[in-house]
């Protein structure tokens, strides 16, 4: 796997985000965080009130638009806007219905457990408030910031739509994978199609780069995650390519572990984020050489802030002397983290503020 240093000639040049994604290093590094638009800022939650449900919200283009735009606005040195919507999305178009409940998160019916595939009915018109939101952002996004694209990868997708909800290890999806894996890829190859034409859509609307997020990839033993997180990843990034040879594809296979550097290897990601739990040191050193990462604070050194943070921003910093990097977190932001933490962390990745 080659990565060339960016052309200046090429669209985006002057976007640092993309430039790192291309294979450039960049320093400082460029940073954005995973759910940075969302509970922790209070516009974002005046506006949800507003709004009423999350759904309501993420199908107003308009106030989309404004919650992805807000981190943007008030942290400038955000590198990149994130498009504010969910990974649920998909399995919405394809003809489960999506609630969210107060305090226990989605659910989606009829659960895949219970029903088969071939009884939903698609919907693919609700893929098309989430265009018209990149397009509104895009208009408004000062030239030198990327807009992020994204789509849940199919494994974690498919573990929502078996069990109708979000669970811990997964056992349902996992069962009916080894049980009757004809039946458990037939859903992913669906997942696969929709969320292919779903990040073609955010494209051409204005992405400059999308991010599929395996949040659930480190419930899987080695073969299975060959079989369902690799494989279909390394399709929907060779599609991608196909389409949009110049396009950045972010994989993010939280919880992998050690699997990370096969899934760098073999799924031709044009970046890899990497969550808390992997040593830095050693993503720098079994990674392939230049392959950009992106990653990895925790997220509960963000929320304690002070020396816990200096210490963890410095930690990963020098982990990465050469490598790409895009500054993030190894998973979201915590709705109960202060704003004044995240200004901190934006001086201490900027260089404008070292203590200690």
């Amino acid at each position: 796997m080659a990565f060339e240093p960016d052309d200046p000639s090429r669209p985006g040049f002057a976007k640092p985000l993309l430039a790192v994604l291309r294979g450039e290093r960049r320093d400082p590094p460029p940073m954005w965080l995973m759910r940075q638009a969302g509970r922790y800022l209070p516009e974002y939650r005046q506006l949800r009130e507003e709004k009423g449900s999350f759904l309501d919200l993420v199908y107003d283009s308009d106030a989309a638009a404004e919650v992805t735009l807000q981190p943007i606005e008030r942290f400038p040195e955000f590198d990149a806007a994130i498009l504010f919507s969910d990974i649920l999305i998909v399995p919405f178009a394809l003809g489960q219905n999506l609630t969210f409940v107060a305090g226990e998160g989605p659910r989606l019916t009829p659960p895949l457990a219970v029903a088969k595939l071939e009884q939903l009915t698609e919907y693919p018109a609700r893929l098309e408030p989430i265009y018209e939101t990149v397009r509104k952002v895009r208009e408004r996004l000062s030239s030198e910031k990327a807009l992020i694209g994204f789509a849940g990868a199919p494994w974690t997708v498919a573990t929502y739509m078996v069990a109708g909800q979000g669970s811990r290890e997964q056992a349902e999806a996992r069962r009916l994978a080894y049980g009757d894996p004809q039946a458990f890829a037939a859903i992913v190859e669906r997942i696969e199609a929709v969320t292919f034409d779903y990040l073609c859509g955010q494209v051409e609307a204005g992405a400059d780069a999308v991010q599929l997020f395996d949040s659930w990839s480190g419930s899987l033993a080695p073969s299975e995650f060959e079989r369902w997180v690799i494989a279909p990843t390394a399709r929907l990034a060779g599609k991608l390519r196909s389409r949009f040879p110049e396009l950045p594809v972010i994989g993010f296979p939280k919880g992998a572990g050690g699997k990370i550097a096969a899934y760098a290897r073999e799924t031709g990601v044009s970046a890899v984020g990497l969550d808390e739990t992997v040593d830095s040191v050693w993503a720098d050193r079994e990674l392939p050489s230049g392959l950009p990462v992106q990653g990895n604070l925790d997220p509960l050194a963000l929320l304690t802030g002070g020396e816990p943070l200096q210490s963890a921003v410095r930690r990963i910093l020098d982990a990465f002397p050469a490598r790409p990097h895009i500054f993030n977190l190894g998973h979201g932001i915590l709705q109960d983290t202060p704003v004044a933490h995240v200004e901190e962390l934006t001086r201490l990745v900027k260089g404008a503020q070292w203590i200690g």
